[in-house]
């Protein structure tokens, strides 16, 4: 990352407050410090889907690893390598001294993961996108950044852009949150995601109707090697079911506990994350929030995630990791029907050499399992090289 006192902004800024006759923003400038950083990133992935087709070309499946996206039930293996670099991305921060004393921190962060836009055909050309947006000011927090339901000390050290998906909570969404020492709460934007079976299938209805924001509550702490950290969601489940502006409500929550322990320069990470309504939080909404009964009211559907990774360093600049999740839903299967995703989970082993401390290569092999109601299920194994240099 670099950093440093931004004086051609400055001297940028001056001009055109002269141009604009106002010396305001060339104050600002004069009192705030620039930073920048990011990674570039090359993934090679060899993907092998043992029950059913890849997905097709432009699909997230094929960038990073989805839970909710393995194949199942289908004939014969189907192999497919990808390589990609989307997942580089670049960041601004921002540290600016204001006229009252205190210091107003920004952060904006995009990348080009996940876009719908671009294709491989040609000149791989992506859209990026908007990963981090906010401003820190005292105590308080505005903008778009990680829950504060979530946990990132545990995310082990994984080739894939996450790892432990199926298990854990991950989540970006704008917010406001208060933090003082090692507690924080936060009100969050209110998403719900709605099965409705009936008149959908087993499709996901993505509803824009919440009304109250979801409440979370979080406290961290650290004991000599160990570092923990506990969370609390809350949140109303809303969805307008029959059309009259008469909306269905039901109660969510979830809890979360995560801890790591560092012995030498290995360490363990673990967490378990619990609920009933957790929904989109968690394996990157495998499973919905809610579904519609027989009555026209909404069911909240309960969802269990565990994840396990283990680091061992080999020498200074030579590590592996291990690194395990599963996820799991208590559904109603009569309302959700077989289709409906009962459990998955992912094991994966990863050697990562660092020949500087900011260039990492790795190499890492997965083999993932998904299995619905109805018994029926697929795996992906996965070869994934990595190329990455942060600067």
């Amino acid at each position: 990352m670099a950093k440093a006192r931004s004086t051609q902004s400055i001297a940028l800024s001056a001009a055109i407050a002269a141009a604009l006759g106002t010396a305001s923003i060339s104050a600002q400038a004069a009192d705030t410090d620039v930073s920048f950083g990011g990674y570039v990133k090359l993934d090679l992935m060899v993907s092998d889907y043992t029950d059913g087709q890849a997905p097709a070309s432009g699909s997230i499946a094929r960038q990073q690893y989805i839970p909710s996206l393995t194949p199942v039930g289908g004939n014969g293996d189907d192999m497919v390598t990808d390589f990609s670099a989307r997942e580089s991305r670049f960041f601004l921060s921002t540290e600016t001294e204001l006229d009252n004393g205190e210091v107003l921190t920004g952060h904006v962060e995009m990348d080009f993961q996940l876009t719908p836009d671009g294709d491989q055909r040609i000149s791989n050309s992506y859209n990026p996108r908007l990963r981090h947006a906010f401003i820190k000011y005292k105590n308080w927090t505005f903008g778009q950044t990680w829950s504060n339901f979530q946990d990132l000390n545990i995310l082990g050290e994984s080739v894939d852009f996450i790892g432990v998906t199926d298990g854990i909570v991950f989540n970006r969404q704008a917010q406001i949150r208060y933090t003082s020492g090692g507690f924080s709460m936060s009100i969050e934007n209110p998403e719900t995601t709605v099965t409705d079976t009936l008149a959908n299938g087993n499709g996901r209805i993505v509803s824009s109707d919440g009304f109250v924001p979801d409440i979370t509550f979080k406290y961290t702490g650290k004991s000599d090697n160990l570092t923990w950290q506990a969370s609390t969601l809350l949140r109303q489940l809303t969805y307008d079911v029959n059309g009259d502006g008469d909306d269905e409500t039901e109660f969510g929550y979830g809890v979360s506990f995560g801890a790591k322990y560092s012995f030498g320069m290995d360490d363990i990470r673990a967490s378990i994350t619990t609920g009933s309504g957790v929904g989109r939080y968690l394996a990157l909404n495998q499973w919905n929030g809610a579904v519609i009964d027989a009555n026209g009211d909404l069911e909240a559907i309960d969802t269990t995630g565990i994840s396990f990774a283990y680091r061992h360093f080999w020498t200074d600049k030579i590590r592996s990791n291990v690194i395990y999740s599963r996820g799991w839903a208590d559904n109603p299967e009569t309302l959700v029907g077989g289709s409906a995703t009962e459990f998955s989970q992912r094991l994966a082993f990863n050697v990562m050499y660092s020949a500087a401390s900011n260039l990492t290569f790795g190499a890492e092999i997965s083999k993932a399992q998904r299995e619905t109601e109805a018994g029926i299920d697929g795996d992906l194994n996965r070869v994934q090289f990595m190329a990455k240099y942060a600067f």
